[in-house]
């Protein structure tokens, strides 16, 4: 601060008691000291005694000097680390000091979009409102819109701040219909990163399409519309080679025919988004069928040999021949409709692009059981067949347990199954995730629905020996 020369000092009273003590206690001093100069030099052996008290006191003086060097209690950093060291009050610390804000307060992430004018300065606007409440800015994307550009942010802010209040400082800094939502770990990868990552997914698998863009679009419904009407699903229609972009509908046209619709009725899309999205089917349609080989070799508790694999529509001879030797009942609990129509379902259980399907092959490569993971939407679908003669064995638990694990890998929050309220061996199944259930009932229909922990990295490897539990025919 400069200094003013006009600034007068304030004014102290002078007190004189406080000389006139001070001066009697001098005086006072000065007579023990005499007095006792006095008595030791008239002492027999007073200088003697006066050296060797001299000697003494020099002595003490230097041993407390070296036992506090040796022994001191100082922290690092304090100043007795040398004459140039600087402490810092507690109270006047800043985060440059060597704190940052993680340290002080519990912090949360958010992912938060909002629009601008297209303007200098409007960035620097939201910026500077952020940094006044404490916010700090992890990573910035930009989605031009012409006069406008909607701004993408992750970040990180005191947990003790509201959503409802950063939306307000936001608008008040030039923000517009601004989006919020919690992130978590997987959202701190920048986007390039996260892209190529997608694309290097969907390169190896080709089921992995409908799971990276739901990654790449954030959470939104995603549907495989197939050309003809087929199990329920309505036909995709006309879609040109280069898509349609709606404002809450993104329509691609699929590789493997029909369409894929991408709905997010939270959010508009954006024309980068949806260049994105076109890149990645552009690649999958560029490097056609493929699925990954891995087979894993199981022992049943009866001492049979059997392989479970991915399996698809290459599959689907195979499929249909073990339903000719499933009895009526078992093709009825898995399909709840007219039996004669299972084989026409077949082809699209098989799609990777509807899901993702497990086969289980005996030593002579015969299929005796099938486990469907379906993407219904934002939700995940769980459905078994296993073939009577290798019914409770334990490979409908096995079957299962892989793809409950699949849907965690994919980051669903929970799947359901569809079967009838006698089908027993279903709800065992089920049961032996250890899994929060949720049963609903509706005429004579029940649907099981299974909350997922976290999802990890990647599905478990195959256990050496399959479950001794009684098997699910789905």
């Amino acid at each position: 601060m400069a200094h003013n020369p006009k600034r007068r000092k304030p004014h102290r009273p002078h007190h004189w008691r406080r000389d006139v003590v001070e001066l009697a206690a001098l005086f006072t001093a000065v007579a023990v000291a005499d007095t006792a100069a006095k008595t030791v030099v008239h002492a027999p052996e007073g200088p003697v005694t006066l050296s060797v008290a001299a000697a003494a006191l020099l002595a003490t003086a230097g041993f407390h000097a070296w036992w506090s060097r040796r022994h001191t209690h100082a922290p690092p950093g304090s100043d007795t680390d040398g004459p140039h060291t600087t402490r810092v009050p507690a109270h006047t610390r800043t985060p440059a000091d060597g704190e940052d804000s993680a340290t002080r307060g519990v912090t949360s992430l958010w992912r938060m979009r909002t629009t601008v004018e297209e303007a200098p300065g409007s960035l620097a606007a939201l910026c500077t409102a952020m940094a006044e409440h404490r916010v700090d800015v992890l990573s910035l994307q930009t989605h031009p819109l012409g006069d406008r550009t909607v701004d993408e942010f992750l970040l990180r802010a005191p947990e003790a701040l509201e959503g409802d209040e950063l939306s307000r400082f936001v608008s008040r800094a030039g923000g517009s219909d601004t989006w919020l939502e919690r992130a978590d770990a997987h959202d701190l990868v920048d986007a390039p990163a996260r892209v190529l990552g997608l694309a290097t997914r969907t390169a190896l698998d080709a089921a992995e399409l409908p799971l990276a863009l739901r990654q790449l679009l954030g959470r939104c419904a995603i549907q495989s519309l197939p050309p003809v009407p087929v199990f329920g699903h309505r036909a995709a229609g006309e879609v040109p080679p280069e898509g349609v972009m709606e404002e809450y509908t993104l329509r691609l046209p699929d590789p493997a025919g029909g369409a894929i619709v991408v709905e997010r009725p939270h959010l508009p899309f954006t024309p980068t988004e949806f260049a994105r999205a076109r890149a990645l089917v552009e690649l999958d349609a560029r490097l056609g069928h493929r699925m990954p080989r891995s087979r894993d070799a199981l022992t049943l508790p009866e001492g049979q040999e059997i392989t479970v694999r991915r399996a698809d529509t290459s599959d689907l001879d195979a499929a249909r021949a073990m339903h000719e030797r499933c009895s009526q009942r078992t093709l009825a609990l898995r399909y709840h409709g007219p039996v004669k129509d299972a084989d026409r379902y077949l082809g699209h259980l098989l799609s990777p692009r509807f899901g993702r399907t497990l086969a289980v092959e005996t030593a002579s490569g015969k299929l005796v059981a099938l486990g469907h993971l379906l993407w219904d939407g934002d939700e995940t679908e769980v459905a078994l067949l296993v073939e009577d003669a290798w019914q409770r064995r334990g490979i409908g638990e096995e079957l299962l347990r892989r793809l409950v694990a699949l849907a965690g890998e994919a980051r669903s929050e929970c799947v359901y199954a569809v079967t009838q309220s006698s089908n027993t061996a279903m709800v065992a199944a089920m049961r032996g995730l250890g899994l929060p259930l949720d049963y609903q009932v509706e005429e004579g229909t029940l649907v099981i629905t299974a909350r997922l922990a976290p999802a990890p990295a990647s599905a478990p490897s195959a256990e050496p020996v399959a479950p001794a539990t009684k098997g699910a025919e789905g």
